[in-house]
């Protein structure tokens, strides 16, 4: 089937409306004012890997059915080209318009006798009804970009063909060749920088409307016009075949600019249920960042309503983690949507290990060194607390402690309200993404989240700070099951076991005073906020005994002892065969 949207060819239904997943996404914006209802429900796709398209510039999953034809524009390029062909509509009509008045008032005057001064009236009159025509047609929405496109480049041809009759209604002009530039020259360069088309397309479109001039001296001809010497003739000719190959340059530029804010992925370093997050480079910058891809499949968008709702909320929450500034908040550089419709987003490429692997690998950390990471994780969630983000999924693996300029054991918070892991019940209670309505990951979901809350405040980031603090001193989680209910259930109901029952080195009382606090399961009886356990985790008897010379001792042993990094990376990433792929630029 062919999306009506953009005409991406496809396999199956993705939507009510007919549309494919791209033109959902980038197009959801601007809905229709009436939306069909979305249909029901259906089983959620197997996981597919991100694989390269057959050009090599963008991501699409593999075995997805999309194939891209020749003329394909992004969706976002072809809505900019249908706004801008107003404009060049404008511009022409308004150029003949002014002609028809300008021709009749130096005829008027005697300044100078036109041959088929008629003639060349009708062309410039009915070129300034096709323009106004095509200003309508462009603003009432009649057609799909798609669509709009592809009559522009038929505007172009005709406009084209209209300047190279009104010029040779004269007999052309002798002796010096390319003494003067035409008309046609002008507007053959010009089309493609209102209205940016395919390379392929573009190239069309410029050697047919240079083409228009031989065949409009040939109509001049049949009008009595006499012959022109066979060397002006070839010249002036070659004049709009190089404005040609000048448009052609100028549509590759256009859209090579549109690709300065890309990042090229190098590897992957991890994935995971929403999606895989890439090492990437910057294509202007040197500075290498991380890249989150979430899976386009898993975004559940069947209607345009669902899609506008999807890419608004991302929006609006990457927009506003984009304001934290705490240097133990992960910075985000960028974010948008694949011309795929994967959402991704650009991040610090941070040299370390989140929480999650730290304690897998090493097991438990000292009360120290537990009071050190949670401090720093209290001040990330603190600033977003005060702008009104909560996170929503704290967790060790949303965790990364990381070498940070001269600092060793610098901890950043990921993930600001951008991945919200949607489950159902599944064989793995930790990672559990599939479609669904509670939000957040079951072994660090608080009471009130799974009992459907209707408000949820900084509390609930809290109690999954309690969860990570027992994780880091126990290297257990606070509750385990055979199933994610039962985990919940626990979570909702069970009194917590303090951790100096699960393990034999020493806690002290202070510390595992606040974790059972954090832990309490209604909020009213957990800290009031972010900074208040921060300032009381500072207050413990071994807060301040895990030194900046420790942890980068800690460090540097791992690196130098060759320890595997088969889970994620420490010093190196898990490097698969090196691939290059291009993400557009923001679409914000």
């Amino acid at each position: 089937m062919i999306c009506p949207q953009c005409g991406t060819r496809r396999e199956g239904d993705s939507s009510a409306e007919g549309l494919c997943p791209v033109c959902l996404l980038t197009l959801a914006i601007e809905p229709s004012p009436a939306e069909a209802p979305p249909p029901p429900p259906r089983p959620r796709p197997p996981s597919r890997p991100f694989n390269r398209s057959v050009g090599g510039s963008i991501l699409r999953p593999a075995d997805s059915g999309v194939v891209a034809p020749a003329w394909a524009m992004p969706a976002e390029l072809l809505r900019q080209a249908a706004r801008r062909l107003r404009l060049a509509a404008l511009g022409l009509g308004l150029t003949f318009a002014v002609a028809i008045v300008v021709n009749n008032t130096i005829e008027a005057a005697g300044w100078y006798v036109y041959t088929f001064p008629a003639l060349k009236n009708l062309i410039a009159g009915a070129m300034v009804a096709l323009s106004l025509g095509l200003m309508w047609l462009a603003h009432s929405g009649r057609l799909t970009p798609k669509h709009l496109l592809r009559v522009s480049l038929g505007y172009e041809i005709l406009g084209a063909c209209a300047i190279s009759v009104t010029d040779h209604l004269e007999p052309l002009a002798g002796g010096v060749p390319l003494a003067n530039v035409s008309w046609l020259c002008v507007w053959i360069v010009m089309f493609p920088l209102f209205v940016p088309a395919s390379p392929r397309w573009a190239l069309f479109a410029g050697l047919a409307s240079a083409t228009t001039w031989p065949l409009g001296y040939l109509v001049g001809r049949a009008l009595g016009n006499p012959p022109a010497p066979l060397h002006l003739l070839l010249l002036d000719c070659l004049e709009n075949y190089m404005a040609a190959g000048l448009a052609m340059f100028a549509t590759v530029v256009i859209r090579r600019l549109q690709e300065l804010g890309c990042y090229e992925l190098v590897e992957k370093v991890d994935h995971g249920g929403m999606g895989e997050i890439w090492k990437a480079r910057h294509r202007m910058l040197a500075r290498p960042v991380a890249v989150k891809l979430i899976r386009p499949e898993l975004l559940g968008a069947k209607s345009a309503v669902d899609a506008a709702a999807l890419v608004g909320r991302f929006h609006r929450e990457a927009e506003a983690t984009s304001t934290l500034h705490s240097p133990h908040t992960v910075a985000l550089h960028d974010f948008g949507v694949t011309p795929e419709g994967a959402f991704y987003y650009v991040m610090d490429l941070l040299q370390g290990l989140d929480l999650e692997t730290l304690v897998k690998r090493y097991g438990p950390v000292p009360p120290e060194r537990a009071i050190h990471l949670l401090v720093q994780a209290c001040d990330s969630l603190a600033e977003a607390h005060a702008v009104g983000l909560v996170h929503r999924d704290v967790k060790p693996a949303n965790m990364i402690a990381c070498h940070w300029g001269l600092k060793w054991d610098f901890v950043k918070v990921l993930d600001f309200g951008l991945v919200k892991a949607t489950w159902t019940m599944g064989a793995d209670e930790d990672h559990l993404t599939s479609e669904g309505r509670i939000t957040g990951t079951p072994n660090f979901m608080a009471p009130e989240t799974i009992l459907g809350a209707k408000h949820l405040d900084e509390r609930v980031d809290i109690y999954g700070l309690g969860c990570v603090a027992y994780w880091l001193l126990t290297g257990e989680r606070v509750f385990t099951g055979r199933t994610a209910l039962e985990v919940l259930l626990h979570h909702s109901k069970t009194p917590p076991t303090p951790p100096s029952e699960r393990v034999r080195t020493p806690i002290p009382a202070p510390l595992e005073a606040l974790v059972m606090q954090c832990l309490a399961k209604e909020r009213e009886d957990r800290p009031p906020s972010a900074e208040w356990l921060a300032a009381r985790l500072v207050e413990c008897p071994t807060a301040g005994e895990w030194t900046p010379d420790r942890a980068r001792e800690w460090w540097e042993s791992r690196a130098s002892s060759g320890k595997p990094d088969d889970d994620g990376g420490t010093y190196t990433t898990t490097a698969e065969t090196p691939i290059r792929q291009v993400l557009p630029p923001s679409a914000s």
